[in-house]
């Protein structure tokens, strides 16, 4: 019956592969399953569907002969007025089934960005927001993903949240659900119990139990999950394929997870460590079985900077026979100047490179801790133009700290080097392209700037506008993050439980889908934080090391002495030169 409501309506709504299901690679429904997990992405199926997280957490699940896992993805706001419109609940890919018929509902949150979208999706689920709210006979709510590495802003909508890898907790979960439902006789008693053992485990949050845990003993602590041997643990070599072309239409080969580097601005290389690399013999291993059973057109290499692979150049070599015979073109991204290796691409292909500076001046690259020279930058750049590339595009940052005039006027003078240094070495007739992508500094958590204030909103624009009048006309393509969300991630990544109700005002106020232009509204934000009286400058502002801070209840591995430390050793180079 559900189904056939659901063929109704798609009609009516734009790309209606996004919901019907189908897709090769997809698992079949397990309808005597013990345990039903219905796995949620908050974004849209083309950006979900590219997301390794959630194929390798499908397949994990599904290997299990008592579990029955299937995907549901945020709903484009059209199909979600058309759902409304004809009382149809969030419902799973698969076997069009309800959300609130599944024993679990997981969300993944790749961003603070996303925040809004779980909101949505709970609502079309028919559930509370707020897990107090909730019923026994509820769905378990559990979230995961790098958009809730600091979970207390959204920790009063979650009855559990993974804090770090989840496929080392995921079996152990599943377990435990199992375990607890075949002795309970209630869903009032299978959830209590649960949540109470669940607990235990190692990366699991329950706000429902460490929250006040922690405010007795703050030195007591949700420890971050993390896989130790990445050679043994499951990857999706069959994976399920999107019936519409997803944002990255390619197989994806993880080569190591953490990074060396430690640039001071960089979430993601804090808490993904330590590193871990995959032997080339297991990646070889992976790459075939893609190849055989994806029919992609690209594979791509993936990690926070491939170029530090070791014997990167050997691993290459094995791959490119194997992807040249199945006609696939074998894309490395994240080089680094410092490391640049054009051996990996497509002979045929010699286009477009993409590297990030990130500041133009040598000063503020040392600040941060990028770790590459300008010889770097023009030696990786030189060698590039020699082989015919004709296209750079490169990535900067605004507002890092101690950011100055002269640090700006060095990203316009690094453009004129540039367009010089390619009429120089250039082996083709055709002119430079060159682009520019300036993003806005965000303070994050678990960072070494994470105490740091953020540009004012005037303050973006002033510098948004300053340089792209410069650069363009120097004949530079300039592209800027919007400054309004610059400002509003910042505020959601550094709060604590009391943006539970800034939330929920904003998804009142329609908010959805913050990640995408044409839906991203500055206003209603901030429309948000002053109904609740809360002023969002407050989370944009210069922190002091004295007060506690929210995400303090976490331990990813390392502690805020270093990252004391590493601040006192960015701000020494300040003075240096």
């Amino acid at each position: 019956m559900l189904t056939q409501k659901i063929n109704k309506i798609l009609k009516k709504v734009s790309k209606p592969a996004r919901y019907a299901g189908g897709e090769f690679g997809a698992v079949e429904t397990k309808t005597d399953a013990s345990f039903n997990f219905l796995l949620g992405f908050c974004d849209v199926y083309e950006v979900g569907m590219s997301n390794l997280g959630i194929k390798i957490l499908y397949g994990i699940l599904n290997e299990r002969s008592d579990t029955n896992c299937e995907l549901c993805f945020a709903p484009w706001p059209d199909m979600g007025e058309v759902m409304k419109e004809n009382d149809i609940e969030l419902f799973s890919l698969q076997s069009k089934t309800i959300a609130r018929d599944f024993d679990m509902l997981g969300f993944s949150v790749a961003s603070e960005l996303n925040f809004t979208n779980v909101l949505y999706m709970l609502e079309l689920a028919g559930l509370k927001l707020r897990a107090k709210d909730r019923k026994a006979t509820d769905p378990i709510i559990i979230g995961g993903g790098m958009g809730l590495l600091n979970p207390m802003p959204m920790a009063d909508f979650f009855d559990l949240i993974v804090i770090g890898e989840a496929e080392e907790v995921i079996n152990k979960i599943a377990d435990l659900y199992v375990e607890i439902k075949t002795q309970s006789d209630t869903k009032t008693k299978i959830k209590n119990d649960f949540l109470k053992e669940v607990a235990s485990l190692e990366g699991v949050f329950v706000p429902s139990i460490h929250s006040e845990e922690h405010s007795k003993n703050p030195n007591q602590k949700i420890k971050k999950t993390v896989v130790k041997d990445l050679d043994n643990v499951y990857y999706p070599t069959n994976p399920i394929l999107p019936s519409v072309e997803a944002v990255h239409n390619r197989a994806v080969l993880e080569i190591f997870r953490g990074c060396f580097r430690g640039c001071r601005f960089c979430q993601a290389g804090f808490v993904s460590r330590p590193v871990r690399f995959r032997s080339s013999e297991k990646l070889t291993e992976i790459a075939k079985e893609l190849i055989e059973k994806t029919g992609y057109e690209e594979m791509s290499l993936s990690s926070l900077s491939t170029s530090d692979y070791p014997n990167l150049q050997n691993l290459i070599e094995q791959l490119k026979p194997m992807c040249s015979d199945a006609n696939v073109n074998l894309s490395l991204p994240s080089t680094r100047l410092d490391a640049f290796m054009a051996s990996h691409a497509d002979e045929s292909r010699k286009s477009s490179l993409t590297f990030a500076p990130e500041a133009g001046s040598q000063r503020l690259r040392d600040v941060i801790k990028k770790g590459i020279t300008e010889d770097d930058i023009f030696n990786g750049l030189e060698n590039a133009f020699k082989m015919g590339y004709d296209a750079v595009k490169l990535y900067f940052m605004i507002g890092l700290p101690s950011e100055t005039q002269e640090d700006l006027d060095a990203i316009v003078e690094l453009a004129r080097k540039i367009k010089t240094h390619y009429k120089k070495h250039s082996k083709t007739k055709r002119s430079l392209s060159l682009r520019f992508a300036l993003s806005t500094f965000v303070p994050k958590p678990y960072t070494p700037f994470q105490w740091e204030v953020q540009l004012s909103y005037e303050d973006i624009i002033k510098t948004q506008n300053e340089l792209k009048d410069r650069l363009k006309k120097m004949g530079v393509k300039v592209a800027f993050h919007d400054p309004g969300t610059s400002k509003v991630e910042a505020g959601l990544s550094r709060g604590g439980s009391e943006i539970a109700k800034v939330l929920e005002k904003a998804h009142s106020l329609g908010i959805k889908f913050d990640g995408w232009t044409e839906f991203f509204n500055y206003e209603k934000w901030v429309e948000a934080f002053n109904n609740e009286g809360i002023n969002l400058d407050k989370y944009t502002a210069q922190k002091d090391f004295e007060t506690p801070l929210p995400w303090s209840i976490i331990n990813i591995g390392i502690s805020d002495e270093f990252f004391k430390d590493e601040r006192e050793r960015a701000f020494i180079e300040v003075v240096k030169l």
